[in-house]
Protein backbone atom coordinates (compact mmCIF):
# COMPACT_ATOMS: atom_id res chain seq x y z
CA UNK A 1 0.00 0.00 0.00
CA UNK A 2 1.61 3.54 -0.88
CA UNK A 3 1.87 5.94 1.43
CA UNK A 4 1.63 9.72 1.45
CA UNK A 5 5.49 9.96 1.92
CA UNK A 6 5.84 7.55 -1.23
CA UNK A 7 3.36 9.83 -3.15
CA UNK A 8 5.67 12.53 -2.76
CA UNK A 9 8.93 10.87 -3.46
CA UNK A 10 7.18 9.72 -6.45
CA UNK A 11 5.88 13.66 -7.59
CA UNK A 12 9.56 14.28 -6.85
CA UNK A 13 10.50 12.09 -9.42
CA UNK A 14 8.03 13.08 -11.96
CA UNK A 15 5.53 9.91 -11.74
CA UNK A 16 2.31 10.32 -10.33
CA UNK A 17 -0.56 7.38 -9.67
CA UNK A 18 -3.82 5.97 -11.08
CA UNK A 19 -6.27 3.35 -10.99
CA UNK A 20 -8.06 1.42 -13.61
CA UNK A 21 -11.28 2.16 -12.07
CA UNK A 22 -12.93 3.16 -9.14
CA UNK A 23 -13.24 -0.58 -8.61
CA UNK A 24 -9.76 -1.21 -8.83
CA UNK A 25 -7.83 -2.14 -5.72
CA UNK A 26 -4.35 -1.07 -7.20
CA UNK A 27 -2.62 1.65 -8.38
CA UNK A 28 -0.21 1.74 -11.09
CA UNK A 29 2.30 4.78 -11.78
CA UNK A 30 2.40 6.96 -15.07
CA UNK A 31 5.40 8.82 -16.53
CA UNK A 32 3.79 10.33 -20.04
CA UNK A 33 6.23 10.93 -22.94
CA UNK A 34 4.40 14.38 -23.04
CA UNK A 35 3.32 16.04 -20.09
CA UNK A 36 0.64 18.96 -19.89
CA UNK A 37 1.47 22.41 -17.79
CA UNK A 38 -0.32 25.31 -18.23
CA UNK A 39 1.92 28.31 -18.10
CA UNK A 40 1.10 30.67 -15.23
CA UNK A 41 2.08 33.44 -16.83
CA UNK A 42 -0.24 32.01 -20.36
CA UNK A 43 -3.84 31.40 -18.77
CA UNK A 44 -5.95 32.08 -21.57
CA UNK A 45 -9.16 34.14 -19.82
CA UNK A 46 -11.71 34.12 -22.76
CA UNK A 47 -14.08 36.61 -23.59
CA UNK A 48 -17.28 34.74 -21.62
CA UNK A 49 -14.95 33.28 -19.19
CA UNK A 50 -13.96 36.83 -18.45
CA UNK A 51 -17.78 37.98 -18.67
CA UNK A 52 -18.93 34.64 -16.12
CA UNK A 53 -16.10 35.60 -13.72
CA UNK A 54 -16.82 39.69 -13.58
CA UNK A 55 -21.09 38.08 -12.96
CA UNK A 56 -20.14 35.90 -10.93
CA UNK A 57 -22.06 36.22 -7.21
CA UNK A 58 -20.24 32.74 -5.64
CA UNK A 59 -17.32 32.76 -2.76
CA UNK A 60 -14.01 31.14 -3.54
CA UNK A 61 -12.52 29.13 -0.86
CA UNK A 62 -10.02 26.61 -0.14
CA UNK A 63 -9.42 23.74 1.69
CA UNK A 64 -12.75 24.05 3.64
CA UNK A 65 -14.03 20.92 1.54
CA UNK A 66 -11.11 19.39 0.66
CA UNK A 67 -12.64 15.75 1.24
CA UNK A 68 -16.08 16.65 -0.80
CA UNK A 69 -14.06 17.90 -3.36
CA UNK A 70 -11.94 14.87 -3.91
CA UNK A 71 -15.43 12.48 -4.11
CA UNK A 72 -16.98 14.61 -6.52
CA UNK A 73 -13.77 14.43 -8.66
CA UNK A 74 -14.48 10.84 -8.61
CA UNK A 75 -18.43 10.77 -8.35
CA UNK A 76 -17.71 10.18 -12.34
CA UNK A 77 -19.23 7.06 -14.58
CA UNK A 78 -15.37 6.44 -15.51
CA UNK A 79 -13.01 7.09 -12.49
CA UNK A 80 -9.28 6.92 -12.48
CA UNK A 81 -9.42 7.50 -8.59
CA UNK A 82 -10.34 4.54 -6.24
CA UNK A 83 -10.70 4.31 -2.34
CA UNK A 84 -6.73 4.13 -1.80
CA UNK A 85 -6.05 7.09 -3.92
CA UNK A 86 -8.53 9.03 -2.13
CA UNK A 87 -6.84 7.43 1.39
CA UNK A 88 -3.60 8.86 0.40
CA UNK A 89 -4.56 12.23 -0.59
CA UNK A 90 -6.68 12.78 2.80
CA UNK A 91 -3.12 12.05 4.35
CA UNK A 92 -1.56 14.57 2.05
CA UNK A 93 -4.13 17.28 2.93
CA UNK A 94 -3.53 16.44 6.82
CA UNK A 95 0.07 16.73 5.92
CA UNK A 96 -0.56 20.21 4.33
CA UNK A 97 0.60 18.77 0.48
CA UNK A 98 -2.39 18.68 -0.66
CA UNK A 99 -4.82 21.45 -1.12
CA UNK A 100 -8.08 22.06 -2.79
CA UNK A 101 -9.64 25.14 -4.26
CA UNK A 102 -13.56 25.26 -4.12
CA UNK A 103 -16.37 27.27 -5.56
CA UNK A 104 -19.47 27.79 -3.16
CA UNK A 105 -23.22 28.73 -3.91
CA UNK A 106 -24.22 29.80 -0.64
CA UNK A 107 -23.95 26.97 1.34
CA UNK A 108 -23.68 24.26 -1.82
CA UNK A 109 -20.38 23.03 -3.31
CA UNK A 110 -21.04 23.65 -7.18
CA UNK A 111 -16.89 23.44 -8.54
CA UNK A 112 -13.35 22.96 -7.44
CA UNK A 113 -10.01 21.69 -8.19
CA UNK A 114 -7.75 19.22 -6.05
CA UNK A 115 -3.84 19.29 -6.43
CA UNK A 116 -0.83 18.13 -4.62
CA UNK A 117 1.85 20.54 -3.48
CA UNK A 118 5.73 20.00 -3.51
CA UNK A 119 8.37 23.19 -3.26
CA UNK A 120 6.96 25.34 -6.15
CA UNK A 121 5.20 22.70 -8.15
CA UNK A 122 1.30 22.23 -8.22
CA UNK A 123 0.16 18.80 -9.52
CA UNK A 124 -3.49 19.27 -10.27
CA UNK A 125 -5.30 15.78 -10.20
CA UNK A 126 -8.91 16.94 -10.99
CA UNK A 127 -11.43 19.21 -11.06
CA UNK A 128 -15.22 18.82 -10.99
CA UNK A 129 -18.15 21.35 -11.88
CA UNK A 130 -22.29 20.78 -10.63
CA UNK A 131 -22.59 24.35 -12.39
CA UNK A 132 -21.75 26.15 -15.58
CA UNK A 133 -18.43 26.69 -16.00
CA UNK A 134 -17.76 26.79 -12.31
CA UNK A 135 -14.69 24.41 -12.97
CA UNK A 136 -13.29 27.12 -15.00
CA UNK A 137 -13.95 29.75 -12.88
CA UNK A 138 -12.40 27.61 -9.87
CA UNK A 139 -8.81 27.47 -12.38
CA UNK A 140 -8.85 31.10 -13.13
CA UNK A 141 -8.96 31.58 -9.43
CA UNK A 142 -6.08 28.61 -8.72
CA UNK A 143 -3.92 30.28 -11.74
CA UNK A 144 -3.97 33.58 -9.67
CA UNK A 145 -3.22 32.07 -6.56
CA UNK A 146 -0.55 29.58 -7.41
CA UNK A 147 1.10 33.19 -9.30
CA UNK A 148 0.75 35.14 -5.91
CA UNK A 149 2.76 32.20 -3.72
CA UNK A 150 5.48 31.94 -6.28
CA UNK A 151 4.95 28.93 -7.83
CA UNK A 152 6.52 28.30 -10.72
CA UNK A 153 4.87 25.00 -12.12
CA UNK A 154 1.42 23.80 -12.53
CA UNK A 155 1.33 19.86 -14.01
CA UNK A 156 -2.18 19.34 -15.34
CA UNK A 157 -0.12 15.90 -16.24
CA UNK A 158 -2.43 15.05 -19.14
CA UNK A 159 -3.00 17.92 -21.93
CA UNK A 160 -6.96 17.59 -22.71
CA UNK A 161 -8.63 19.61 -25.48
CA UNK A 162 -10.80 21.66 -22.19
CA UNK A 163 -7.36 22.54 -20.72
CA UNK A 164 -5.69 23.40 -24.10
CA UNK A 165 -8.64 25.84 -24.67
CA UNK A 166 -6.90 27.41 -21.18
CA UNK A 167 -3.73 28.16 -22.09
CA UNK A 168 -2.54 24.68 -21.24
CA UNK A 169 0.49 22.87 -23.60
CA UNK A 170 2.39 19.89 -24.00
CA UNK A 171 6.28 19.55 -23.05
CA UNK A 172 8.38 16.77 -23.54
CA UNK A 173 9.76 14.17 -20.30
CA UNK A 174 13.12 16.01 -20.59
CA UNK A 175 11.76 19.74 -20.58
CA UNK A 176 8.97 18.81 -17.72
CA UNK A 177 11.56 16.81 -15.35
CA UNK A 178 14.20 20.04 -15.38
CA UNK A 179 11.33 21.95 -15.07
CA UNK A 180 9.82 20.33 -11.69
CA UNK A 181 13.72 20.25 -10.82
CA UNK A 182 14.19 23.97 -10.60
CA UNK A 183 10.21 24.09 -8.88
CA UNK A 184 11.17 21.85 -6.23
CA UNK A 185 13.62 24.35 -4.94
CA UNK A 186 11.03 27.18 -4.79
CA UNK A 187 9.49 27.43 -1.45
CA UNK A 188 5.85 28.78 -2.56
CA UNK A 189 3.01 29.47 -0.45
CA UNK A 190 -0.06 28.00 -1.48
CA UNK A 191 -2.35 30.16 1.26
CA UNK A 192 -0.06 33.64 -0.18
CA UNK A 193 -2.29 36.85 1.81
CA UNK A 194 -4.33 38.95 -0.74
CA UNK A 195 -6.39 35.62 -2.34
CA UNK A 196 -8.96 35.34 -3.78
CA UNK A 197 -8.67 38.99 -5.47
CA UNK A 198 -12.07 40.51 -6.42
CA UNK A 199 -13.73 39.68 -9.68
CA UNK A 200 -11.97 42.45 -11.68
CA UNK A 201 -8.47 42.44 -10.39
CA UNK A 202 -8.27 38.26 -11.30
CA UNK A 203 -9.52 39.41 -14.63
CA UNK A 204 -6.69 42.21 -14.77
CA UNK A 205 -4.01 40.60 -13.93
CA UNK A 206 -4.89 37.64 -15.80
CA UNK A 207 -5.11 39.48 -18.84
CA UNK A 208 -1.99 41.29 -18.29
CA UNK A 209 0.09 38.12 -17.55
CA UNK A 210 -1.07 36.75 -20.57
CA UNK A 211 -0.78 39.69 -22.82
CA UNK A 212 3.07 40.04 -21.22
CA UNK A 213 3.17 36.47 -22.02
CA UNK A 214 2.71 36.91 -25.87
CA UNK A 215 4.42 39.91 -26.06
CA UNK A 216 7.39 38.20 -25.30
CA UNK A 217 6.87 34.76 -27.26
CA UNK A 218 6.48 37.28 -30.24
CA UNK A 219 9.54 38.90 -29.31
CA UNK A 220 11.65 35.59 -28.92
CA UNK A 221 10.03 34.02 -32.38
CA UNK A 222 11.46 37.19 -34.23
CA UNK A 223 14.84 36.96 -32.71
CA UNK A 224 14.97 33.41 -33.59
CA UNK A 225 14.04 34.36 -37.42
CA UNK A 226 16.54 37.00 -37.20
CA UNK A 227 19.76 34.78 -35.97
CA UNK A 228 18.45 31.90 -38.36
CA UNK A 229 18.08 34.05 -41.75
Amino acid sequence: MVSAAEMLQAYARGIFPMAESRADSELHWVDPRRRGIIPLDGFHLSRSLRRRILRWPHAIRIDTAFHAVVTACGAREETWINEPLVRIYGELHALGAAHSLEVFSGDRLVGGVFGVVLGGAYFGESMFSAETDASKVALAYLVARLRAGGFTLFDTQFLTPHLKRMGGIEIPREDYRRRLADALKVAADFAAPGQPPDPSSLVASLSAAASSSGAAAVSGSRQRSTQTS
